[in-house]
């Protein structure tokens, strides 16, 4: 090697120096890349990510190859540079080349390429798969031979290389994943995308219509009150019940028997033949779970029991689809909203309206795991029926109960949220 300029030594040093930094960047770069986007890229057609996504199938081998091609450069470049340095200035540069080889390895071929590829991972991790794909083919007998002494060792000490952490996302980590797409997915897109997820927590209790508020067809009742309930209701369909909710007979779908009616041909014989039966709903059935049920029996309304088989409520699939997509059926209620803002800044709101729809209206983060609407929230905080003009703050929301009937609290006055205060505590006063 005497023989050899030492302009052409420097030239080959700088090419291992880039070999180097190849191997430590692309390392990075493919453990760094995001999975799903890979197998997404790769379905499309994509050969990088095709290759990469073969390569990272079988990790101990391409860690493997890596490692080997980063030690064999590296071992290579402390021997190159400690010759120049000896060439140049005897003993001493061994020394001054030891030092220096130490910071520029640690700066060019480690930490630079290494951040690069981490912020970068697919523009060098799929030129790279186009490289270790051959090279893993070239160098497979050697790199067999390393992975079958260090997967020994891993059985050692009870790991197993083939079992990899499964990266499927749990719903936490997909929902973090939706909100963190930012542009690259619309913001009322990632609403109904979460609002899916949150299908889950919540159960059918959270969006019935409660017992005392159905609307349906007694039979007791006068035929031409019947009718007329027929001809008017807002709703196409209603329960039909004889008495009280409790002897429910079944559901009746009114477009069907409308002509009837108008032609006067409708009868109670008539009525009753035109039943379908009643749908029950366990009480505590998830909404996900609901929505299957409904697909499965060909359902779009039901009915909540609890466990003595009492009927607590009345769920639709269309209460149960805009918990997804949000209000976009004609609710007979927008007459009358629920939550009438006023001039102040504050909303007066109906007592009944459930706390999901409510957090929803106001971006509160009121509690939904005790009771389901604001009334029986506003009873569990005070555990006493309260008087009108009581004042409570929950959550740092001033809550006035304007009107109070009977055993329920009707109207309430919700005043915008209090700003924090250091040590501060939701508190009570009448």
């Amino acid at each position: 090697m005497e023989n050899i300029p030492l302009g052409a030594l420097a030239a080959v040093l700088v090419v291992l120096f880039i070999c180097s930094a190849f191997f430590s960047g692309s390392e990075t770069a493919l453990m760094a890349l995001n999975r799903y986007r890979m197998r997404h890229m790769a379905q499309a057609g994509h050969g990088g990510a095709r290759r990469a996504q073969k390569l990272l199938d079988k990790p101990d081998r391409l860690i493997g190859l890596i490692l080997l091609g980063n030690n064999f450069v590296n071992i290579l470049i402390t021997q190159l540079a400690t010759y120049i340095g000896f060439r140049v200035y005897g003993d001493v540069g061994v020394a001054v080349a030891t030092g220096l080889l130490t910071l520029t390895l640690l700066v060019f071929a480690e930490v630079a390429p290494k951040t690069l590829a981490a912020l970068h991972s697919d523009r060098v991790a799929y030129p790279a798969a186009y490289v270790f794909t051959p090279l893993l083919v070239v160098a497979y007998p050697l790199v067999w031979t390393v992975n079958l002494v260090a997967n020994g060792v891993l059985r050692a000490v009870g790991v197993r290389a083939e079992n990899r952490a499964h990266q499927a996302l749990s719903s936490e980590e997909l929902r973090v994943a939706v909100n963190e797409a930012g542009s690259l997915i619309p913001a009322r897109h990632q609403r109904m995308l979460v609002n899916l997820l949150d299908l889950e927590k919540a159960t059918v209790e959270d969006i019935m219509v409660p017992r005392n508020e159905i609307v349906g067809i007694d039979l007791e009742d006068d035929w031409e009150e019947i009718e007329d309930q027929i001809i008017h209701s807002q709703y196409t369909r209603l329960p039909v019940f004889k008495g009280n909710v409790d002897n429910m007979l079944g559901f009746i779908h009114l477009r069907r028997v409308l002509p009837m009616v108008y032609r006067h041909e409708f009868s109670a014989a008539q009525l009753r033949a035109s039943l379908r039966e009643p749908y029950f709903i366990p009480q505590g059935t998830n909404l996900n779970r609901q929505l299957l049920n409904f697909q499965r029996e060909q359902r779009r309304i039901g009915l909540v029991v609890d466990e003595y088989g009492d009927i607590e409520g009345l769920v639709t699939l269309e209460d149960l689809l805009e918990e997804v997509v949000g209000e976009f059926t004609t609710d007979p209620s927008a007459v009358s909203p629920e939550v009438l803002p006023q001039e102040d800044g504050s909303y007066l709101v109906d007592a009944t309206i459930h706390l999901r729809e409510l957090n929803r209206i106001l971006g509160s983060r009121f509690p939904v795991d005790g009771p389901r609407t604001l009334n029986g929230m506003l009873l569990e905080y005070l555990e006493t029926i309260p008087d009108a003009n009581t004042s409570v703050l929950i959550d740092r929301y001033p809550i006035e109960i304007v009107h109070v009937k009977s055993n329920a609290i009707k109207t309430v006055r919700v005043s915008p949220r209090l700003p924090t205060r250091d040590g501060g505590q939701d508190s009570t006063s009448p």
